[in-house]
């Protein structure tokens, strides 16, 4: 039987393999015999077109009484009888055309004999018939070289065309009944090595790959029947256990994020991609709370702005103080409820603990910063004070003096040092009030808010305040460089400005902390000294210290913008003050 089928796919192969070598032997035959057979056919035509050109060529010599009259005889009689007119007395020449050559030639031995006797003059009516017969004769012979070519043409396009239709079946026929069985038996296989053996490859022929089909489809179910059974077996068993080690193993690689020196949002992320890891959690969402600032949302897995709706919530609580609340999508399995609250009692910690860190960097250098400022008060500033008194009473003597040259200008100089004097403990003042900002809680919206709540009790103009910072981003020198810098700025456009709205706005944009403070003031010419003023050169030095950019745009009357930016880097060092 086997034999028998192998001979079936073989044998159709080799056939029309057979068909394809006899077509094209047959029409490469023809053709060649065909080309042979036309060798002279160009030949003869030119010769027998150059004939009729000799015939009137002897009228003209008779006419002329040319030299040449008896060599024009004997090369026509050469072109007559040439190799190539000869050629056509073959039996593949028709019987027609090798009529009309014998009437030709048995037509030239009356003329010739006419032409070597005295009455060659009569030649001149008889050839125009004797030209006719040439052109009959020599329209047949383009007739029958023309039709050989067409012969040729059609013979070698039946070949062609019965070499591409066998040739057409043949791959067609491979393609359906070896290539497309043997791709299917190289796909299955790639599957019973992954692992995948509900493989059944459809039978659709009779052949030896019917054959190789059906046993490797029984071979596929063996095996999958094999596979299946011991690795029910391992799965049952070893299933708790592995369900037991992961949860151990989260809570573990959870807990070493609460061990950095720092909490920062690189280890809540990291929180939440543990609890991702969880079997039968798909996503989670993680809302920190700020008080006047832009709250932290973290999310882990797809979880789009509907999560709130469709997913679990659980707040986030320490002492009763409410931080936040995270979000979590359940799937199958059911995911283990104590799991899930270990987890929101580690992020409550996190969080907790993260505004405590701030809070203690923040109430130490407050500390250190109100020190310095009693430092200044109990030194310089007395100092000033003291100053300020003896220049008043020295004043108050010069009056009694009498006017002279000499004395109004002592009292220039003594104006001078009192306008400096002024100018110094006015500047000192502000510097104190600088050191005594506080950031309480660690929150920096907070702060911020109240700080520009203060100012607006010192001036008539709005002062509006965009803050989308988030105090989980920025470190306690951030927070109050950034603190200093915009009440600095704000103070100038009150003093300067004469402003009647000032805008204060705070973004994250891409990673980069950008600070825009701008008025609708007086403003300056770039070039004009203010920019060197007080107020301005401590900006620059704030700036510097946040290793960040400070450009001031502005023009007369046309306001003036004041921009901060700087990199959000948890690897940048801010230096203090």
């Amino acid at each position: 039987m086997v034999k028998r089928v192998e001979r079936s796919l073989i044998g159709t192969i080799a056939k029309a393999m057979f068909c394809i070598v006899m077509l094209s032997f047959a029409t490469i035959g023809f053709a060649i015999i065909t080309l042979a057979s036309s060798l002279n056919d160009a030949e003869a035509v030119n010769v027998s077109g150059s004939m009729r050109m000799q015939s009137y060529r002897l009228s003209h010599d008779i006419q002329s009484s040319s030299i040449d009259y008896v060599s024009h005889i004997e090369s026509f009689e050469r072109s007559l009888f040439s190799p190539s007119m000869q050629a056509l007395k073959h039996w593949t020449v028709p019987a027609d055309i090798q009529k009309d050559y014998n009437d030709i030639i048995i037509r030239w031995q009356q003329l010739k004999d006419l032409l070597k006797s005295d009455q060659r003059a009569e030649y001149l009516d008889l050839v125009a018939g004797f030209v006719s017969q040439i052109d009959v004769f020599v329209y047949k012979l383009q007739q029958f070289s023309e039709g050989k070519l067409i012969k040729l043409a059609w013979v070698g396009g039946l070949g062609l065309g019965g070499v591409f239709l066998v040739s057409a079946f043949v791959i067609i026929y491979t393609r359906r009944e070896v290539v497309g069985p043997l791709r299917n038996l190289v796909v299955a296989s790639e599957q019973v090595q992954n692992r995948s053996f509900d493989v059944q490859l459809k039978v659709t022929s009779r052949n030896e790959m019917a054959i190789l089909t059906r046993t490797f489809n029984d071979m596929a179910n063996e095996l999958g029947k094999l596979y299946h059974g011991l690795e029910n077996a391992v799965n049952e068993k070893t299933h708790k256990l592995q369900h037991a080690n992961q949860s151990l193993q989260v809570l573990y690689e959870s807990s070493q994020q609460l061990t950095a020196s720092r909490i920062s949002q690189e280890n809540f992320q990291a929180l939440l991609k543990q609890i991702v890891s969880v079997e039968g959690i798909d996503a989670v969402r993680l809302e920190i709370d700020e008080e006047a600032g832009k709250g932290i949302v973290l999310t882990e897995g797809y979880c789009d702005n509907d999560c709130n709706n469709d997913c679990h919530e659980q707040p986030l609580m320490v002492d009763g103080q409410p931080l936040g609340r995270l979000y979590w999508r359940a799937g199958l399995p059911c995911p283990d409820k104590a799991l899930i609250d270990s987890f929101v009692q580690m992020l409550s910690r996190a969080v907790y603990f993260n505004k405590a860190q701030k809070q203690a960097e923040q109430l130490l250098l407050m500390e250190e910063r109100a020190t310095i400022a009693r430092e200044l008060h109990d030194s310089l500033a007395q100092s000033l004070s003291y100053l300020k008194i003896q220049v008043s009473l020295l004043k108050r003597v010069m009056t009694k003096f009498e006017q002279t040259p000499q004395s109004e200008k002592t009292a220039d100089i003594i104006k001078d040092i009192d306008d400096g004097l002024s100018g110094a403990y006015t500047q000192l003042r502000e510097l104190l009030t600088t050191f005594r900002l506080t950031i309480k809680e660690g929150n920096f919206g907070r702060a911020l808010l109240e700080m520009i709540n203060q100012l607006k009790e010192h001036t008539s103009a709005s002062i509006e305040l965009t803050n989308n910072l988030s105090s989980l981003d920025l470190d306690a020198h951030q927070q109050v460089h950034l603190m200093q810098l915009i009440r600095e700025a704000v103070i100038n456009a009150i003093k300067h400005a004469d402003a009647t709205k000032i805008v204060v706005e705070c973004n994250e944009v891409d990673g980069d902390v950008i600070v825009v403070v701008e008025d609708n003031g007086v403003g300056f010419e770039e070039h004009d000294a203010k920019l060197n003023h007080y107020g301005l050169s401590i900006m620059q030095e704030r700036a510097a210290r946040l290793h960040g950019e400070l450009a001031v745009n502005s023009s007369l009357n046309s306001g003036c913008r004041i921009t901060l930016k700087f990199k959000q880097s948890k690897d940048i060092n801010v230096d203090e003050d």
